[in-house]
């Protein structure tokens, strides 16, 4: 007969106690623990013998008689998916894909197999019908004869259908509807998805296929699950955006092949997700001319170059607290920001509202939007317009300075290309560089100096 046995998990780290506890000892969170049951019989047996094509002998080796050949990643047919990934999807790697509900997790990961012609895939869906998936494959209009579907949920009969099929790639959708019938608790309960991905990293490891796992969010915006799993998985992506927006920004969290300071950028429409090989040109406004208030930055998301509309609005407050808002920019660094310009500048904001917002829907943490942001302030309070040639790029520091910004170059050029004639820097960044341009480049040292550039 079936043994139950009764434990706590922290939902935070999946940290095991016999009983229950307060405060986690491993990760320090309070009042993360659930109560799960597990059955102690035959069935774990049963669940080896049903993998057993995975095992093979695993002896200790000598460091210098285990072969390293460098071997080629798979061309997933998508350059900023390859971009992300370093490069391409390693072998026996294990990909976790986490986002928001209806963000285009599934949509991206289906659209990119299908573009995988001469790759076998698996495609194991605990969450839509095969009927689902084949109209959502005909509103992407791409065929494939080497894609495969199964709806299944029970991992145990989902590694006999591996067995069966012996695919290529294999994407599970989603590791949240997994289930092992070894354990006695529910689907997406701590134990199950902490067991599940063992059992499919196990499986990548000893078979060379790599897979792509779709992964739930909580609200606060972290992988559903215990923590555990983000460390399981080789590499951890991020697919994230406003619904309200057609723009989706792919982010890489964790890689163990390549950066973490890689990005893609998607644009949603009724054929799926396109690539945007040039997002400066999609999100900048071409008519904003003679409108105070914005201003053009050259930014920097991980290794690529962009330039991004900052646009601010700066009113009397109606009421007796000032408001402070900010879209897609650090709320605290803006008031950091406001605090120099009152300090550093002269400029009273103490009783006027300021609302900030990044064009396009997206979030930038690069500080050399600093001048950007304080200049778009700074022209809505005066109504005074910044000339639609120019793009600035510079961090500002506490006391007022212009503080220097990485892979200048980078930003240059992108300016350069996209037609602007001027471009204010920081001074200390023109050190080294030498290359030749053709756009204008001016440096200043303080705030005061690129006020008067931009509004003299």
């Amino acid at each position: 007969m079936a043994k139950l046995k009764s434990v706590y998990f922290c939902s935070n780290c999946g940290n095991e106690s016999p009983k229950w506890m307060g405060k986690c000892p491993a990760c320090g969170e309070w009042s993360t623990y659930v109560e799960e049951l597990i059955r102690k019989d035959g069935a774990a047996a049963k669940q080896e013998d049903t993998r057993s094509f995975l095992s093979g002998k695993n002896e200790p080796q000598l460091l210098r008689e285990i072969r390293a050949d460098e071997e080629p990643r798979i061309d997933m047919q998508d350059n900023e998916l390859n971009r992300v990934l370093g490069g391409g999807l390693v072998p026996a790697s294990l990909v976790l894909i986490g986002g928001e509900p209806g963000i285009g997790k599934s949509t991206l990961v289906l659209q990119t197999i299908l573009k995988l012609q001469s790759i076998k895939s698996l495609y194991i869906s605990g969450e839509e019908s095969a009927r689902q998936l084949k109209l959502r494959a005909e509103r992407l209009n791409i065929d494939n004869d080497n894609c495969l579907i199964v709806c299944e949920t029970n991992l145990d009969k989902i590694f006999g259908h591996i067995k069966n099929t012996d695919p290529q790639l294999v994407i599970i959708d989603s590791i949240q509807t997994m289930y092992l019938d070894s354990m006695e608790s529910s689907p997406g309960s701590i134990s199950q998805v902490r067991e599940c991905a063992s059992a499919i990293l196990k499986f990548a490891k000893q078979s060379g296929v790599p897979v792509l796992m779709v992964g739930h969010i909580t609200k606060d915006g972290s992988i559903a699950g215990p923590k555990v799993l983000e460390h399981i998985v080789d590499t951890v992506l991020q697919f994230e955006g406003d619904q309200h927006y057609m723009y989706r920004i792919l982010r890489s969290i964790k890689n163990r092949f390549g950066s973490t300071a890689e990005l893609g950028i998607y644009e949603m429409n009724q054929s799926g997700l396109r690539e945007v090989s040039n997002p400066s040109e999609m999100l900048l406004t071409k008519n904003h001319e003679e409108l105070s208030g914005a201003t053009i930055s050259a930014t920097i998301e991980g290794v690529r170059p962009f330039l991004i509309e900052t646009q601010s609005l700066v009113s009397s407050a109606a009421y007796g607290n000032p408001q402070r808002s900010a879209t897609g920019f650090d709320i605290r660094r803006m008031n950091m920001l406001l605090a120099v310009l009152e300090k550093r500048a002269g400029f009273k904001l103490a009783q006027k509202d300021v609302f900030l917002n990044i064009a396009g829907g997206l979030k930038i943490n690069d500080p050399g939007m600093d001048l950007s942001v304080i200049s778009a302030v700074l022209s809505s309070s005066l109504d005074i317009s910044v000339a639609k040639d120019t793009c600035l790029a510079g961090e500002v520091g506490l006391s007022g300075e212009i503080r220097p910004v990485n892979r200048i170059e980078q930003r240059i050029f992108e300016a350069e290309k996209l037609g602007f004639s001027r471009i204010i820097i920081p001074d200390n960044n023109l050190k080294g560089f030498t290359s030749k341009v053709t756009i204008k480049i001016e440096t200043v040292r303080k705030v005061e100096e690129a006020f008067r550039l931009l509004f003299s």
